[in-house]
């Protein structure tokens, strides 16, 4: 029973170190964008290719672009970027098959712990881009629909990639969540559905100027007061 505590103990201090040290590493890193999508996407591939098309459109506009650290959408987002001057970052985790690290990381973080690894997800995201993927990608996907519903992170654009590959889950969304009241019309409005990378990256750096301008305009003397 004691043994038992102390590895409880310790495993709480290793989830702290990974926190802290995830914290440090990504202090000054700055508003990014966030990349999901599948491991299983070989370069060449269409998929692969637009995430490293957003990864570089991102990058020439100082935008930082944070992924798994993975093979798949994964590293051709970060290799996209990484041929910029934007940082390039990778949160690898541990796992039995398909996540090995890509070459393409300025910044390059290991996790054994996946809710460490979230948490610095969402923390410096300005936006999502969800391109296809598994299980891993609908998971990503869907607690950020969550936390941007239920107002535990502010608003931030969510953005699927691939008309085609994602049209049949948003009619099923429609079809059955909206239809059954599990969901409200004007949450539908939470994600956006573009066919490329150019579309998606639009649409973060217009929500990013809006966000700039936003800020100066309540930094103007008065803005408080009136």
């Amino acid at each position: 029973m004691l043994e038992a505590k102390v590895q409880e103990a310790w495993r709480v201090l290793r989830i702290q170190s990974e926190l802290v040290d995830g914290t440090d590493r990504l202090l000054k890193l700055g508003a990014a964008v966030t990349v999901f999508g599948g491991a299983r996407f070989e370069p060449g591939s269409q998929h692969y290719e637009q995430a490293q098309i957003l990864g570089d459109l991102l990058g020439r506009q100082g935008v930082p672009v944070i992924t798994g650290g993975g093979p798949g959408i994964m590293e051709g987002a970060n290799r996209g970027c990484h041929a910029t001057d934007a940082p390039s970052v990778g949160l690898n985790i541990e796992l039995p098959f398909e996540q090995t690290s890509n070459p393409y990381q300025d910044i390059s973080l290991d996790f054994r712990y996946f809710f460490v690894r979230k948490y610095l997800f969402v923390k410096h995201a300005v936006g999502f881009v969800i391109f296809p993927g598994g299980y891993g990608t609908l998971d990503e996907l869907f607690e950020a629909l969550t936390l941007v519903q239920t107002g535990k992170v502010r608003p931030f654009p969510i953005i699927l990639v691939g008309r085609d590959y994602w049209a049949g889950l948003v009619d099923w969304i429609v079809q059955r969540m909206l239809d059954q009241g599990c969901i409200s019309e004007d949450e539908l409005d939470l994600f956006k559905l573009v066919d490329n990378s150019h579309q998606a990256a639009e649409l973060i750096l217009q929500h990013i100027s809006r966000e700039i301008d936003e800020a100066a305009a309540k930094s103007e003397p008065g803005a408080e007061s009136s």
